[in-house]
């Protein structure tokens, strides 16, 4: 299962953030969204959990939880269909 995480502060490093998502169960991949130009983070990665009872558990402990001084959101990712 994909997950969004947003309201990322902008220090959040993606080892961090694969560190607290590892914390309910296995962490596939792990996203964190760059800005071409400054190379910083845009404040919101993607975390993919191959388990989705633990992608969920993780959706539901990590939202709005507060990361680095920023309440963060988590929600399941949405398939862009193009």
């Amino acid at each position: 299962m994909k997950l969004i995480i947003r309201n990322l502060a902008r220090s959040t490093t993606e080892e961090e953030l694969k560190a607290l998502f590892q914390e309910y169960g296995t962490v596939q991949s792990c996203d964190l969204v760059l800005d071409k130009t400054t190379g910083g983070s845009k404040g919101f990665a993607f975390v993919e959990m191959p388990k989705p009872g633990e992608a969920k558990v993780a959706m539901k402990n990590l939202n709005n939880l507060t990361v680095a001084g920023n309440k963060i959101r988590v929600k399941k990712a949405e398939n862009k269909t193009e």
